[in-house]
């Protein structure tokens, strides 16, 4: 008759057992053991080197706390600015030290934990708080496109309001400009020039993409002068795969969506001394009308290479002219000779539907032609055209990043070519 209360008895202890071992030690720890213990203020164990009350700190004086008492020792240190960033730093082996290992963010507000064992192990913790010098040179950041949605081989550009030379410096530069993407993607930054960056994937983005572009450089040191500003965000979209894959050898354009053929069109490309661009382009503009003269490509008015035509339906791939639209002066010649000088030119119908169907950003590919390269960055977004090693060669965190490869994102504008 008294084993039923005993069962119930041990059945209970058991619950209360498991209940408890896994939220504390209250059970396995003797009342008055310094692991059950709430830290204490350890106000009398540290020293910190930071600002007097109401005043605040110089961005690129070190953080240090230290022990005061010869049976203490740090176990951790925290320091996080408004921004949600942490502040690098090391702890000695001993605990006896803690220091910070990069510049503080200038014209913010830190707070900084500290975590310690006195000698008999009890934990005691101490917070500080204070702010930073605001800078007085800025570097600011504009990022492009605008917001909006692309092509797969939409380019993302960084124009920055000062020049940034010196791996050092450009390596922060990138490890501020955050670049995330839905799926996720290999990509890196590549330095055009001393004020301008692009970044791209190792391949082209996927189809139905959502990219998200940021700055974290806000109060971070760039060089002595300057520090970086606050920056607008950026959030793009990519559309279906579009590439138009043009043939000059056999005078013909093969469109793709998501890597099925949906047209092939008759064109005609640049004839010898005005042959087209070889190489990966990317849509540019769209512009329904444009007036194409000869002289604003350096031909002479009157002489017999002399044009002065209105174009329809004209997609734009470089910036020194070079289209693809509506050539009804060449229909004769289309998919079967070259005479233009140097755009691709096709039907009217043509023209309109390859019009409607791309968008700024999608892929337009030249084989077969005579032509030189398409340069990667003076003439429009050639960027494709540099294959994946030499384009981490001009990031300054995966590779050199001090050598411009090219003479900025956009040269002299020229007027059409036909």
């Amino acid at each position: 008759m008294n084993r039923t209360p005993r069962i119930r008895t041990v059945v209970s202890c058991t619950l209360l057992v498991v209940t408890l071992a896994a939220g504390a030690t209250a059970c396995g720890e003797p009342e008055g053991h310094p692991l059950s213990l709430r830290p204490h203020d350890a106000a009398g164990l540290v020293s910190f080197n930071g600002p007097a009350e109401d005043e605040e700190a110089d961005p690129d004086k070190p953080l240090e706390v230290t022990v005061k008492d010869d049976d203490a020792k740090i176990t951790d240190v925290t320091a996080v600015d408004t921004q949600g960033r942490h502040l690098a730093g090391e702890l000695d082996a001993d605990g006896t030290r803690w220091h910070s290992t990069t510049p503080l963010a200038a014209g913010t507000r830190y707070t900084v934990k500290v975590s310690t064992e006195n000698g008999d192990g009890a934990p005691g913790s101490r917070t500080y708080a204070f702010g930073t010098v605001s800078a007085k040179k800025f570097l600011k950041v504009t990022f492009g496109p605008q917001a909006g949605t692309y092509g797969v081989g939409q380019p993302l550009t960084a124009e920055l309001s000062a020049p940034v030379t010196g791996r050092a410096a450009r390596a922060t530069v990138e490890r501020g400009l955050q670049v995330r993407s839905a799926p996720a993607v290999t990509g890196s930054w590549h330095w055009v020039d001393a004020k301008t960056l692009h970044y791209r994937p190792q391949e082209y983005w996927p189809a139905g993409a959502s990219i998200d572009v940021r700055s974290n450089l806000k109060g971070i040191k760039v060089t002595d002068a300057l520090h970086g500003a606050a920056a607008k965000p950026l959030k793009l979209t990519t559309g279906d795969r579009i590439e138009a894959v043009t043939d000059a050898s056999d005078h013909t354009m093969t469109v793709l969506r998501n890597g099925e053929v949906i047209n092939t069109l008759l064109v005609t490309t640049g004839k010898p001394g005005f042959e087209t661009r070889n190489g990966v382009k990317v849509v540019l503009a769209k512009e329904q009308f444009v007036r194409m003269r000869g002289e604003s490509i350096g031909i002479a008015a009157g002489s017999s290479e002399s044009y002065d035509l209105p174009v329809y339906w004209a997609t734009r791939v470089t910036w020194s002219g070079e289209y693809v639209h509506a050539a009804p002066w060449s229909t004769g010649s289309q998919g079967n000779a070259n005479v233009s000088h140097g755009c691709t030119g096709m039907s009217t119908a043509d023209a309109e539907w390859f019009f409607e169907t791309v968008r700024e950003g999608d892929i337009v590919k030249v084989v077969g032609s005579d032509g030189e390269m398409m340069t990667p960055f003076d003439n429009g977004f050639g960027d494709w055209n540099l294959a994946w090693d030499a384009w981490l060669k001009g990031s300054a965190l995966h590779g050199g990043g001090t050598t411009d490869t090219g003479n900025g994102v956009q040269a002299a504008r020229l007027r059409p070519q036909v």
